[in-house]
């Protein structure tokens, strides 16, 4: 899922022109090291932080159907979680740094959530919202400069964006639906030969053959309503 978020918020940034301004879109930690080997300008989206928003937590399961309408699995409930990344802007003046960062901020404030058309595998399978939140502050994440600080780096710009998104749950088949009734075979214990078969509950059956089925099941009408002494006439 999270490889997911990251090809949405990509293609979210993507459609705001950047990449066909020669801006590159990446998804690295903006550490020393990095920051001198970049060559060109460059947004970089460093995932930070991982929690899960534990008040959407479901039970149950739910049912998966294929083409024909039979049941083939059942899956557990999506498990939401909320990451959260920095995102700063990087060029060979400040200038032109602010002006990058301005022009994804314009893009990710338009949108409140990442569009259904951007979103690959299993989100786009579930069919779910994915929440988009810019430059909110959760009180449990941390700060943006003890972010810079864990990195080595000195403080810079940056946009925090957080990102709900759910866990596709796990996925259990099921058995096939029932098409053939029990069929039960006797035989003599001394060299007899077998009886035809003879299928419980339903009527109408011809020999079950060697491996022990017949044709499909036909179920006889239902039996009468035995009637009680408590009970009246119409």
């Amino acid at each position: 899922m999270i490889h997911e978020v990251d090809e949405g918020l990509r293609r979210l940034l993507g459609e705001s022109g950047l990449e066909a301004s020669g801006v590159e879109v990446a998804f690295d930690a903006p550490t020393r090291d990095w920051a001198a080997r970049r060559s060109s300008p460059t947004v970089c989206v460093f995932l930070y932080d991982i929690r899960e928003d534990a008040v959407r937590r479901g039970s149950g399961a739910g049912e998966v159907y294929d083409a024909d309408g039979h049941l083939v699995a059942r899956r557990t409930p999506p498990r939401w979680f909320d990451l959260t990344y920095l995102v700063t802007a990087w060029a060979s003046r400040p200038q032109d740094e602010h002006r990058l960062l301005s022009q994804t901020l314009a893009c990710l404030v338009a949108a409140d959530t990442l569009p259904a058309r951007l979103l690959t595998g299993t989100l786009a399978e579930l069919g779910l919202t994915v929440a988009l939140d810019v430059g909110g502050t959760g009180t449990d994440v941390p700060g943006a400069a003890d972010v810079w600080s864990a990195l080595g780096g000195e403080l810079k710009a940056s946009l925090a964006v957080r990102v709900r998104a759910p866990l596709a749950g796990a996925v259990t088949a099921v058995a096939p639906p029932v098409t053939e009734g029990l069929v039960v075979r006797s035989a003599r214990r001394e060299g007899g030969q077998a009886e035809p078969g003879r299928r419980l509950r339903y009527t109408e059956t011809s020999d079950p053959g060697s491996q022990g089925f017949a044709a499909p099941r036909e179920r006889g009408p239902a039996p009468a309503r035995r009637r009680h002494r408590g009970d009246r006439n119409p």
